[in-house]
């Protein structure tokens, strides 16, 4: 097994080609169909074969939530990780309950889904032709991931509450932005590329420096203001 075949199922397309490029950042880890909704993933799923499906849950024409019961009813083999928004906890226990090997909420570092995905490439090779293993491999291989995480030092943590007047996705469409973007960006960058105000982008902007997940630097032009550029 020299390399894990992922489809990633996301309607936002803006979110799923910074997916793509996080994902492939990590060896061993190929994207072979990009999916913008649950019907066409499902249908991929079942042509492609992959090892690992990576999908949201808000979804038009068929949410991740009935997709993944469809692939579980069908017995298909595959893995899923759903990277997701939702944070309620009838949701997350739905998702917990149908099996997924990790729910990654939105926004997220990219440190976060490579550790999941470094250890969902360990577990993959340990399983690979295994017939029998002992109680302590198999303690090994479906060990929890915050455990893993405290190696990994201080990283960041979004609030699971938002201050009032924030919403989740707007915040994951900037923070994605923000990631995309090599040499920086200002707070007009950001407002013409999700279509918000200016003073919407600055303040989520603000509020993902102050929690550590972005920097900030001032640039001193020639006459007027200086510009805040933002940075991962």
């Amino acid at each position: 097994m020299d390399t894990i075949k992922v489809i990633l199922v996301e309607d936002d397309p803006m979110v799923r080609e910074v997916n793509r490029q996080f994902i492939e950042r990590v060896q061993g880890f190929k994207v072979i169909s990009m999916c913008s909704n649950g019907v066409e993933g499902y249908n991929q799923i079942e042509e492609l074969s992959p090892h690992l499906v990576i999908m949201d849950i808000f979804m038009p024409e068929q949410d991740g939530l009935i997709t993944l019961r469809k692939i579980r009813n069908a017995n298909l083999p595959v893995d899923v990780i759903t990277v997701t928004a939702a944070n309620d906890m009838q949701t997350i226990q739905q998702i917990l309950h149908l099996g997924v090997y990790d729910y990654i909420m939105k926004p997220f570092t990219f440190e976060r889904i490579q550790q999941t995905l470094f250890n969902y490439y360990n577990f993959k090779l340990k399983t690979f032709e295994v017939q029998d293993i002992t109680q302590k491999e198999l303690d090994e291989m479906i060990r929890p991931y915050r455990e893993l995480e405290e190696s990994m030092g201080n990283e960041p943590t979004l609030l699971t509450e938002l201050p009032k007047g924030f919403n989740r996705t707007t915040l994951d469409k900037v923070l994605h932005f923000v990631k995309a973007s090599r040499d920086g960006v200002s707070a007009d960058e950001v407002a013409a590329a999700i279509g918000v105000a200016r003073v919407t982008a600055r303040r989520y902007l603000d509020f993902l420096e102050k929690q550590n997940f972005i920097n900030v630097d001032v640039h001193y032009g020639g006459i007027g203001r200086p510009i805040n550029h933002y940075f991962v």
